[in-house]
């Protein structure tokens, strides 16, 4: 352990350390961030640029009474090294190991649960609302940066602060990935001399005396104002926050310690809403972070000495093969558009954005503006397609719903990262999507079993006359070959991967390959089992439901989601609309849960989501039937041994092909 940073257990053994020495303690915070971050991945060049401004925050003020509110929570690394976790930073992301982000149940210290962007001002507000109720006496700050600026709910937050005027402070981090405004020695000087107790003293005791002129002081004081204001118009690049009703201070060098405990000690007992702009370097100390921040934000595994990612063979992923495809779309029709939300990379819309450049947009930390502009781009004639991440969509429901939906307008939502997305955790789960979304009018929602229907299902979106949503997860696809066309599907319809007669399990995305090995299995123990890639979450496709309903003992359904409002209650949505009583029916997926940080393949396991588990349970659940059972008039079913209930005497139910049957009703016994 280093010489410094070993002797750090709280904020209160960080006190203990000369002002001096907090530069060399910085040295050694930045040394652990990149051997921690190299092995684990996470948010490196966002951490490395916030080191001084967090070692300032945790002298001056006193962490947990003072409420440290980080938005989005992903530069919140060094916070965590200072608050008793640096012994566990070897276990960061990974499963029941520290949190990539700020998390209350980890510690005291956290205040807010986030990973979302634009929710510290509004939280921060609400504490120091609460500490004045509570009539109590602690210092509440917020830290926003990194983007978060750009989301709306930010402004929202600091048009109700600057309103009440509550004791609060919110530290603009100014990377040049928000407010990009350099800064040199003059404006420096100008914050430091306008925004020190001594000025602010001298302005009030001037306004007072300027009041008391007989006859002429109000006048008089109103045009010193203007002057006042025209001046710190001209050198302050915060009249907007001034405006807003906050008190401006800065900008402030975010990597001069002293400058920055100086500035906290200074506004720290100030009355009323302050905003203090530090200017930072994201990937501060690491000279590759720092050339490239957004390559090195959320980093995977590297080689501290060389920068080189460590590289894994994988199939392309499918973000890629998205971007590929929306490529090809493009290059055929002029009217194809591509839009995101703060994640081009992530997304794969900065590579369309290489070839479209005057059709590419990036709308900033904005999912609602974004998807309100797809619409209205719709209108327009336009094909607009929203590539934003399952868990972000979220963000902009009322949108979807509001602005695309109920008039029907053609957008595109491909909605990357669904399902178990891992070391990101809680807030980036891909878990509920299905759910919100298929429940709206005129939505079409889909889902491909692979990479190459990834394609066909994007073409199939672009066209469709309505808007569509199709999700696919993280990571590579499965490696199959790429059709040379793409094909638009037929809406609704499923694909019988093979046939069977004892188990029919109706697979939805990515899920469809664990189908396929599972039926392997039960293979080699001779029961027939039949795969079905469904496509469709909305509308399903009930004609296929309900003939291997009817044709094999029992239906399972597979998705990796929420149960509640997902693909399998889709499913049984659509039995009962058809009729179809009393067939066993087994929907997997995932339960009522948080579902917290971990590698995927861990957390798979864990739930059961593996071919593995996936096996598991059916055979389980296919153990629980009986060999005979009964229908609605009472007759019984022959077995054929258990093999094959669906006949009646020995014969087989009657199925009209079309979705329907023939007034047969079922009253299924289940053995003990």
């Amino acid at each position: 352990m280093s010489k410094f940073l070993s002797r750090v257990d709280s904020p209160a053994d960080l006190k203990k350390l000369s002002i001096e020495e907090l530069p060399l303690l910085a040295r050694e915070i930045r040394d652990m961030l990149l051997d921690g971050i190299s092995e684990t991945g996470g948010h490196l060049s966002s951490n490395l640029g916030v080191v001084e401004l967090t070692l300032a925050m945790h002298y001056v003020f006193n962490s947990p009474e003072d409420k440290f509110i980080w938005d989005v929570g992903h530069q919140s690394y060094v916070h965590k090294l200072l608050t008793g976790r640096k012994d566990k930073f070897n276990t960061l992301r990974q499963h029941e190991g520290l949190c990539g982000f700020t998390k209350r149940e980890e510690s005291e210290h956290d205040h807010w649960n986030c990973g979302h962007g634009g929710t510290s001002i509004s939280a921060a507000l609400a504490f120091a609302k609460a500490r004045d109720l509570k009539k109590q006496d602690n210092d509440v700050v917020a830290v926003i940066g990194d983007g978060s600026l750009t989301a709306g709910m930010a402004f929202e937050g600091l048009n109700h602060t600057g309103h009440i005027q509550n004791d609060m402070i919110v530290v603009l981090n100014d990377n040049e990935w928000s407010i990009s405004a350099n800064v040199g020695g003059m404006s420096a000087h100008l914050s430091k001399i306008m925004t020190g107790q001594v000025m602010l003293k001298i302005k009030q005791e001037i306004g007072q005396l300027l009041s008391s002129v007989p006859g002429f002081g109000k006048e008089i004081k109103r045009y010193a104002h203007k002057i006042d204001e025209a001046i710190k118009g001209v050198f302050i690049p915060g009249r907007l926050f001034e405006d807003l009703g906050f008190r401006y201070v800065g900008p402030i060098d975010g990597h001069d310690i002293k400058a920055l405990t100086e500035s906290f000690n200074a506004v720290k007992d100030l009355k009323g809403p302050t905003l203090m702009h530090v200017i930072t370097r994201k990937g501060k100390g690491y000279e590759q972070a720092e050339e490239k921040a957004d390559v090195w934000h959320g980093a995977k595994p590297f080689n501290v000495s060389t920068g080189e990612f460590h590289k894994k063979k994988a199939n392309p992923a499918y973000t890629n093969v998205f971007a590929d495809a929306l490529i090809q779309l493009a290059k055929e029709d002029e009217k194809v558009i591509g839009i995101t939300a703060a994640m081009p990379d992530g997304t794969g819309i900065s590579k369309f954005g290489k070839e479209f450049p005057d059709r590419t947009f990036d709308v900033g930390m904005a999912e609602q503006h974004g998807v309100a502009f797809a619409g209205a781009l719709s209108i327009e004639g336009f094909r607009p397609v929203a590539a934003i991440y399952s868990t972000f969509l979220q963000r902009a429901y009322d949108q979807v719903v509001h602005d695309i939906c109920l008039m029907d307008l053609s957008v595109t939502f491909a909605m990357d990262r669904a399902g178990i997305v891992g070391e990101d955790g809680a807030t980036h789960q891909g878990l509920y999507d299905i759910a919100f979304l298929r429940t709206l009018p005129n939505m079409v929602v889909m889902a491909p079993k692979d990479e190459n229907e990834l394609r066909h299902m994007l073409k199939t979106s672009v066209y469709h006359n309505g808007p569509a949503a199709l999700r696919y997860p993280r990571g590579p696809g499965l490696g199959v070959p790429l059709d040379p066309e793409i094909k638009k599907l037929e809406i609704g319809k499923g694909e019988v991967i093979q046939d069977g007669t004892d188990i029919a399990i109706i697979a939805y995305g990515h899920t469809v390959d664990w189908a396929q090995q599972v039926a392997k299995k039960f293979e080699k123990e001779g029961v027939s089992v039949a795969v079905l890639n469904a496509r469709f979450a909305k509308p399903v496709d009930k004609e296929l439901i309900v003939k291997y309903a009817l044709q094999t003992r029992c239906l399972i359904t597979t998705e990796e989601h929420s149960l509640m409002g997902g693909f399998g209650s889709a499913v049984l949505e659509a039995l009962q609309e058809e009729e179809v009583f009393n067939i066993p029916v087994k929907c997997i997926g995932l339960g009522d849960i948080v579902l917290e940080h971990g590698a995927p393949k861990i957390q798979r396991k864990i739930l059961k989501l593996d071919p593995d588990g996936i096996y598991e349970t059916i055979r389980a659940f296919y153990g629980t039937i009986s060999g005979v059972m009964t229908s609605g008039n009472g007759k019984e079913w022959a077995s054929d041994n258990g093999k094959k209930p669906h006949s009646l005497n020995g014969e087989k139910l009657p199925y009209s092909g079309n979705g329907k049957k023939e007034d047969i009703k079922v009253n299924q016994s289940l053995n003990g």
